[in-house]
């Protein structure tokens, strides 16, 4: 199975990618959620624009990403599992859930610590949320959570095919939860018993800051209810809820410029009048 993990490791980022959006996008269309506040072409240039960045940055960065960190940990006998004799299918199962625990955590010190909070809430200010949003993470945000990605594969020890799976289910559960998507009740019910729904999600858009800082999961939906971060639904429901920040609810968030200055504070007084 690692075997086919690596050789086809861009086929299948690809095409999971590609397949996830395409069924959100068209169930966002068919039963959507919410009604949208802003046109969605200029927001999803501008979330598919951040997107682009965010890959070209990534690849100057760093010439080894987290699965070519995996290999050379692995070869040098670093990290936990290397150090324990478990089969491959027990390695691949714990580094699958810690992964998904430590990112949980990496989300919750990006709403804690104010200097990561200014590049994080690039992706809050959105004001609405839809498949798009998932997409939408400023570069030095996405910079820093390789960096803490990279840390937590060589604490770990994990396989390397496990990181690759990893990364693909991540960013498969982001398109999903990020949704403006209708579940049934009775299946968003169930599903979230396990993994982060586009209800359960949603909440955490919130602009009241209390829901704001809660469902911080971004695959399994454990994490939240573990650690006392789980609020079921929001207060003015999904239909009435505002989406976003509170202090930004203009037309200003769908502006590349204006999100790539965010994190700047002084830059935006200067975008404002571009816009």
């Amino acid at each position: 199975m690692s075997d086919y993990i690596f050789q086809y490791e861009g086929a299948l980022r690809l095409g999971v990618f590609l397949a996830i959006l395409t069924i959100m996008v068209l169930a966002e269309s068919l039963w959507p959620r919410r009604a949208l506040n802003l046109a969605r072409p200029r927001r999803w240039g501008t979330n598919f624009l951040i997107l682009i960045i965010d890959t070209l940055a990534i690849r100057l960065l760093f010439p080894v990403l987290a699965a070519g960190t995996a290999i050379w940990a692995s070869a040098n006998g670093y990290g936990l599992l290397n150090w324990l004799s478990l089969p491959i299918w027990a390695n691949m199962i714990i580094a699958l859930i810690a992964l998904d625990c430590l990112i949980y955590w990496q989300h919750v010190a990006s709403h804690k610590i104010p200097l990561l909070w200014a590049m994080h809430k690039v992706h809050h200010a959105d004001r609405d949320i839809d498949a798009s949003t998932a997409l939408r993470f400023h570069p030095l945000e996405i910079a820093l959570s390789m960096l803490f990605k990279i840390a937590c594969v060589i604490a770990l020890g994990s396989p390397a095919a496990a990181v690759i799976l990893f990364e693909i289910f991540l960013n498969g559960c982001a398109i999903f939860n990020h949704a403006n998507t209708a579940l049934p009740q009775k299946l968003d019910t169930y599903l979230r018993r396990l993994i982060v729904t586009p209800d359960m999600h949603r909440v955490h858009h919130s602009t009241i800051e209390r829901e704001t800082n809660s469902n911080y999961g971004f695959c399994l939906s454990i994490w939240d209810r573990l650690f006392s971060s789980y609020t079921a639904q929001p207060q003015h429901g999904h239909e009435g809820m505002s989406i976003g920040l509170s202090e930004h609810q203009t037309q200003a968030p769908a502006s590349l410029s204006w999100s790539l200055a965010l994190p700047f504070g002084k830059g935006l007084s200067k975008l404002k009048n571009w816009l």
